[in-house]
């Protein structure tokens, strides 16, 4: 597996548009991210075709929709998981690189099921299911730090 993606010009200036329009359209942008473990001591992750490194799948919240909406949604869309409880909010983290309005929600989801094999796509290049003691080379610290608190019992931070 590919450790990270070079960002095209294309993805950066997207991306960039992206957060200029969210910056002003919005007075704080909220997104939400999972922790998904199954049974096997192992930990869901996605690496996305536009931005380097492993990350726990997520995204943004929606006007008009729930946090937990936002969830399902984004679950569905990176990995094909669709939850079978509700999901246990971990905690919110003041997210400073994207921007200084920007929080993150990560829940943890234990009972899921898996609705197809997540096959890659032009947002996502790689995902699948990964032991804690064995995370891919590239795995963010943020993803790192998230699974430490949860996990391991780490004092949890408030930022991102």
């Amino acid at each position: 597996m590919s450790d990270s993606v070079p960002k095209s010009k294309a993805a950066r200036f997207v991306s960039w548009g992206l957060h200029t329009y969210w910056r002003f359209s919005r007075g704080m942008t909220l997104g939400v991210r999972a922790v998904v473990l199954d049974g096997g001591n192992r930990v869901f992750l996605i690496r996305h075709t536009y931005m380097p490194g492993w990350h726990l799948p997520g995204g943004g919240v929606e006007t008009g929709e729930t946090a937990l909406d936002a969830l399902t949604r984004e679950l569905r869309e990176e990995a094909c998981i669709a939850t079978d409880e509700l999901p246990v909010l971990a905690g919110v983290f003041f997210n400073h690189r994207i921007s200084r309005r920007d929080h993150v929600l990560v829940y943890v989801i234990r009972r899921f099921t898996v609705l197809e094999e997540k096959k890659p796509d032009r947002e996502i290049a790689e995902a699948g299911f990964f032991p804690l003691d064995q995370l891919p080379e590239g795995t963010t610290q943020a993803t790192r730090r998230r699974l430490a608190e949860i996990l391991e019992g780490q004092p949890p931070s408030t930022t991102w």
